[in-house]
């Protein structure tokens, strides 16, 4: 069979049933992805005869023919399609992985199509940016800093310069972790995986005859073959922060979707058709699906030997609190509960084991913790760490979720039994059922206030449900627990806590690590607490959050020892939200003037802290070099997944060696590299990361200057650092003849740099809406949007909006439409994206997006972290803004339609004022 594809003539017959999308990658057209495989995501747009189609669902058959391109065949040569052009000017992507599908899409719009954004790109969905920079490149709008007459990328710190990956995210050349050309992995062989049918049962027999018959399956594994290490998937510096509850393969199954066979074949049909042959014998056991049966007296315990099914608890109180009720005029009491959710990043968890040359395992993972999983692997199979390679390629997004050990180990297996490359690349299905979620939270909260707006007292009672395995479990619940209760001054304050096994889904980290649960409920509370005095919401906050100088507690009567104010910017977040709300009412539109009277307006608020590093160690390696070429080589650990450090890190350097970005190279996340690296996770990328980076680029300027010196004849303290040489005294020389003197004469203009996390500094976020619901629908309409952030020295204002608005977009998705749903036997029922609301273009308004004036003194060049922390104030600040349009608390997300609808039903609405 003849196809065209990209304007050349290919030979090439696809199988059975093969759909467009898996035909053209084998044709070496790596930029097509997977997000979904069912139509959903539009990762995989490509045009055919000019029009875009989604190909996961176009059987490649039918393209024969046809005139097929795909985002690598859509430049002139060497000249950049418009669209390309337009993505790379407003920096429409974040992680990426997305962007090839926009592209292809966008690419087809006529005028009329642009005009209605909305409709036109409904079929491709984005979880990174929050959709205004896809809109701004669409729409020819330039965002990134091209100063006149200067390279693209020649300015440095408190610049809006482009991520160095751009040029390769818009052609398709970037390589995500399933991006390797078959040439590069001869004997490839597949993994399928199956899953556990029950909540809960004992493995007594597995027969593989049937499948191991299958032509092509070369193994089956079960917990036979697994080692009998147990460990956590759950990755942080200190590998005992979670419980060892864990095997690769294991002979009892406590949730639906466990591991319970791995098949590896030629093919991934082969691996399928052998996971449909195998038979398995269960022994059924006792299941607990929610906390309330994990708790009860006498349930059965999960995992043996945990008594109550506990994991984690925590029971802290200061002061008096049931004094504080007491002198309390209005007391506040209500429970909130908050759901499942998926990460739903782009990319699926995706790992290829194989070994190199000299024998070493070497295992490509889409990850963000590659030196930790090098560690875990090691620790699991008993190797030594030289013997283990970890490296990933771009990652198609993360949120936490990429924080687990969920392929690596099981892919790693494989190929250590067969000797063979390995790849397992998890569906989507698989990672809504069978990987991890957000802990669902259920918090009591009793809080008292007197008439003059001071806070008395604030009582928690926190359960979380971790699920069947306790990864992030104690962490997630801790944390949740501090910055939240932290962030108010109150002379009376009390937490119980607990995390909870159950056999459902694990639970693990999520963007924000547990404070957007707590968040929600103790501003909710704040919110009442506000109403109840008659006091301003916004000033009663004002008038409880700590200050500078302020003692940061929550369940311990001392601050943590290792967290200061690096900076406080709070009150201008505080007051930036203020003053944009009270614009919004000047106009029709954002006041709600203009809806009719089935609509109520109202505004709410939210306050959030957050410390910029995780507690208990985070530690960053660095190293740079002068090269033969003049430019400058930088080696980091830390992951890209769309959280802009790439780009940062390039500034940083460039900052201290008087360059300019584009000539800072840099390579990441392979443990080859560096030392060692924590991982990317809790906004550390910047602030750990970041400051290793900077301490390297400023070590090696300081060599760099003494060796020019040598060559001026003069002192360190009269050369300049140029962007492309060394000066004195008029005197110049290039870097790239600094390079080549300092080789012949044996010296080594190479510098290292490390942070190990601590001290750390807080970072604030504050989050307003004004909303309209309507009284006969249920419909939210959000009317403003106002977002303000203490992110210190901002490195890169775009970047760092982009930030914001994307994870201000995941919230109001977590807010309004998203939840991973159990049923009553345990089984995840939302296994497709089209059966879960992943805000897509049309569902997420523009936001106002303020900085505080900050200089952190503990940040890199006075930056601080804003990754995860702009999702927290999300959801409470769009709760109290319901609550204030229809005098109605709702306490449990999300806030659905369907459920504003029958609450505003069933109870008779306050007049409007």
């Amino acid at each position: 069979m003849t196809y065209r594809i990209n304007k050349t003539e290919v030979e090439a017959a696809p199988f059975p049933g093969q759909c467009l999308r898996t035909f053209l990658r084998e044709q070496g057209n790596l930029g097509v992805k997977k997000g979904c495989d069912a139509g959903d995501c539009g990762a995989c747009t490509v045009h055919v005869d000019g029009k875009p189609v989604h190909s996961c669902l176009y059987p490649a058959v039918r393209a024969e023919g046809r005139e097929i391109t795909t985002i690598e065949g859509l430049a002139n040569g060497e000249e950049l399609h418009p669209m390309q052009q337009q993505f790379l000017d407003a920096q429409g992507f974040q992680c990426g992985f997305c962007t090839a599908g926009m592209v292809m899409t966008a690419a087809a719009f006529d005028e009329e199509q642009k005009e209605n954004l909305p409709r036109n790109l409904k079929g491709n969905l984005c979880r990174c940016t929050g959709y205004r920079a896809i809109g701004d490149a669409v729409c020819g709008h330039r965002t990134v800093d091209v100063p006149a007459g200067t390279s693209p990328v020649a300015r440095t710190v408190g610049a809006s310069i482009p991520a160095p990956a751009g040029p390769d995210i818009v052609t398709g050349r970037a390589r995500y972790t399933m991006d390797v050309p078959a040439a590069e992995l001869p004997g490839l062989l597949h993994m399928k995986i199956l899953r556990s049918p029950h909540a809960h049962a004992r493995i007594v027999s597995i027969d593989a005859r049937a499948a191991l018959a299958v032509p092509g399956v070369e193994a089956v594994l079960t917990h036979e073959d697994a080692p009998k290490q147990m460990f956590s998937t759950a990755q942080h510096e200190l590998h005992t922060d979670d419980p060892d509850d864990t095997r690769i393969l294991d002979d009892v199954v406590r949730f639906h979707g466990q591991r319970v066979a791995a098949v590896v074949a030629a093919s991934v049909g082969a691996a399928a058709e052998g996971v449909r042959a195998l038979r398995v014998e269960y022994e059924l056991l006792p299941s607990v699906l929610d906390t309330g049966a994990a708790l009860a007296d006498g349930a059965p315990e999960v995992h043996p030997g945990t008594a109550g099914n506990i994991v984690a608890e925590l029971h802290s109180e200061l002061g008096d609190t049931a004094a504080g009720l007491a002198a309390a005029d209005v007391v506040h009491e209500n429970t909130y509960e908050s759901q499942r959710l998926q990460h739903m990043a782009l990319e699926t968890h995706g790992s290829i084991a194989s070994f190199d040359e000299a024998g070493r395992l070497v295992v490509r993972t889409s990850t963000q913790v590659p030196f930790l999983i090098r560690r875990a692997l090691c620790r699991v199979f008993g190797l030594k760490p030289e013997s283990v390679r970890v490296l990933t390629g771009r990652v198609g997004g993360g949120f936490g979720g990429k924080q687990e050990m969920l392929t690596e180990d099981l892919a790693a297996l494989a190929a250590i039994k067969l000797n063979r490359p390995v790849q397992l690349e998890l569906t989507r299905q698989e990672q809504f059922t069978a990987t991890t979620v957000r802990h669902p939270f259920s918090v009591r909260v009793r809080a008292g206030a007197r008439r003059d707006g001071t806070l008395t007292a604030l009582e928690l009672d926190v359960t979380t449900n971790t699920g069947a395995y306790g990864n992030h479990a104690p962490g997630v619940m801790f944390h949740g627990c501090g910055e939240s209760v932290a962030v108010y001054r109150c002379d009376n304050k009390k937490v119980d806590a607990r995390a909870v096994y159950t056999n459902t889904v694990p639970s693990g980290a999520f963007r924000g690590y547990g404070l957007s649960q707590m968040i929600f409920a103790v501003e909710s509370a704040m919110d009442e607490l506000a109403r109840g005095i008659g006091m301003d919401p916004l000033q009663f906050r004002r008038r409880n959050v700590i200050a500078r100088g302020d003692a940061m507690l929550s369940t311990a009567p001392v601050p943590a020892e290792d967290v200061h104010y690096g900076s406080y910017g709070l009150d201008q977040c505080v007051e930036l939200v203020r003053a944009a709300l009270e614009r919004g009412k000047l106009s029709a539109e954002i006041s709600g003037e203009d809806l009719d009277e089935e609509w109520r307006v109202g505004t709410g608020t939210a306050v959030a802290m957050i410390d910029t590093v995780p507690p208990r160690g985070h530690m960053s390696h660095a190293r740079i070099r002068l090269q033969e070429d003049g430019r400058y080589g930088l080696d980091v650990g830390t992951s890209e997944f769309g959280n802009g450090t790439t780009t940062v890190h390039t500034q940083l350097a460039s900052t201290a060696l008087h360059t300019t970005a584009d000539r800072v190279v840099i390579r990441q996340s392979d443990t080859d590299l560096v030392e060692h690296d924590t991982g990317a996770y809790g906004s550390t990328g910047t602030v750990v990361a970041g400051k290793a980076s900077l301490a390297a680029a400023e070590e090696l300027a300081v060599l760099l200057k003494g060796f020019a010196a040598s060559l001026f004849s003069n002192t360190s303290a009269q050369v300049r650092l140029l962007p492309d040489a060394v000066e004195c005294d008029g005197e110049r020389i290039a870097l790239a003849d600094v390079a080549a003197r300092a080789r012949e004469a044996g010296i080594d203009l190479s510098a290292q740099g490390r942070w190990g996390g601590t001290p750390r500094s807080v970072a604030f976020n504050v989050q307003g809406f004004r909303v309209g619901v309507h009284t006969g629908t249920g419909e939210i309409r959000i009317l403003q949007s106002v977002h303000a952030a203490d992110a210190g020295v901002v490195m890169n204002p775009l970047q760092c909006r982009g930030q914001i608005e994307g994870g201000i977009a995941q919230a109001l998705g977590a807010a309004l439409f998203e939840k991973v749903r159990v049923s009553s036997t345990g089984e995840v029922q939302t296994k497709i994206l089209r059966e879960y609301h992943v805000p897509a273009f049309a569902d997420v308004p523009r936001t106002e997006i303020y900085f505080a004036e900050t200089n952190d003194s503990l940040g890199p060049m006075g930056a601080k972290s804003m990754s995860e922390s702009p999702f927290n104030p999300v959801a409470p600040a769009l709760a109290n803004a319901v609550r204030d349009a229809t005098g109605v608390r709702f306490s449990a997300l999300p806030l659905a339609r369907d459920v504003v609808f029958l609450a505003l039903r069933d109870q008779t609405l306050p007049s409007y004022p």
